[in-house]
């Protein structure tokens, strides 16, 4: 984001009486409302801002000169687990910047796709969301179509799979099998029945 950019979603829009909470008994997204998803924005961004910082401070004093392996093997995968975290919040944050140049251009708090006004409940459940509940319903409902349109060409391969481990399961059950009638022959008898036990 530019720094011009960023001053005007910095700079804010009206100034909030304490205690203030969106409501639908007045104006929607009108100045008040506005600077308080913008102010909930921020902070969260700053939030992700600071954990990111963070992440980076550890892996930078973290040591992977450890002589133990276990030791090394464990700050390995706890730094890949930070930086996979990171790269989503890495995500949201973009989704946060989108939200507050919405927030700038007057367009916050409608669909993208509909125009027409998402819930306060949504929006303060989640101030990034770009779509009504019936919009985002309706976007799912066509991913699970497509999905599923895609899934058949995909069920021989999983039907061979499973083929494949039934056959090695089988071929496993019948070298026992094969190991312990070699051992009842050798010294009569059955490996895998107690003592006195009749081996048929």
């Amino acid at each position: 984001m530019s720094s011009v950019a960023s001053k005007i979603i910095d700079t804010p829009i009206a100034s909030l009486p304490e205690g203030y909470q969106p409501s639908a008994n007045e104006e929607f997204m009108n100045d008040l409302q506005r600077e308080y998803f913008r102010q909930k924005l921020m902070r969260w961004r700053a939030e992700l801002l600071d954990e990111a910082n963070q992440t980076i401070a550890n892996l930078s004093t973290e040591s992977l000169h450890k002589p133990d392996q276990m030791d090394r093997a464990q700050i390995e995968s706890n730094a890949a687990l930070d930086l996979r975290t990171r790269d989503r919040e890495r995500k949201l944050l973009q989704k946060i910047e989108d939200a507050l140049r919405r927030i700038e251009d007057g367009s916050f708090g409608y669909c993208v796709e509909t125009d027409e006004p998402i819930s306060l409940a949504r929006l303060e459940a989640r101030p990034i969301a770009s779509l009504s509940l019936q919009a985002q319903e309706q976007h799912e409902k066509m991913e699970r179509v497509h999905r599923d349109e895609l899934a058949p060409a995909h069920r021989p391969l999983a039907a061979h799979r499973v083929l494949l481990h039934l056959r090695a399961a089988i071929g496993a059950v019948q070298l026992l099998h094969g190991n312990a009638r070699k051992v009842h022959q050798a010294f009569g008898e059955h490996p895998l029945l107690p003592q006195g036990v009749p081996q048929g």
